[in-house]
């Protein structure tokens, strides 16, 4: 029996990429569906991310050309980098500017971090006054 080994990369890669696409889909519906822009921030930011990598990941095993993959290794590199850190830093903004929390959810620990957050936000605007 003789297989086929471009047929056998052809299926991997198109798992790869409806793995992806996916992920992509149930990241769209998650920041349609979702109840405030925290949560909704999570879904796309994992969803997107996710996704986006195994549709990269199906290009590269599809094209099978080490030149390709080291582009393809580079995008999933600085996309798994950048993506949690802009991520973190609009969703922190987004406290700071006091964006509500959906009435389910449970911030008695981050209560304190919000208490502190705020004196330290009060005493930097009476340093810029003095």
């Amino acid at each position: 029996m003789d297989i086929d080994l471009n047929f056998v990369q052809e299926i991997i890669s198109s798992i790869c990429i409806l793995a992806g696409v996916f992920f992509m889909l149930v990241a769209s519906i998650g920041l349609l569906r979702l109840p405030d822009f925290y949560t909704r921030m999570s879904a796309i930011t994992k969803g997107a991310t996710l996704g986006m990598g195994l549709i990269v990941l199906g290009i590269g095993i599809y094209f099978n050309d080490p030149e390709i993959m080291l582009k393809i290794l580079a995008i999933l590199f600085f996309t798994l980098v950048t993506s949690p850190v802009a991520a973190h830093a609009i969703t922190r903004t987004a406290v700071l500017k006091k964006i509500p929390f959906w009435k389910k959810t449970e911030i008695k620990e981050f209560k304190e971090y919000l208490d502190k957050e705020d004196k330290k936000q009060e005493a930097d605007k009476k340093e810029e006054f003095n």
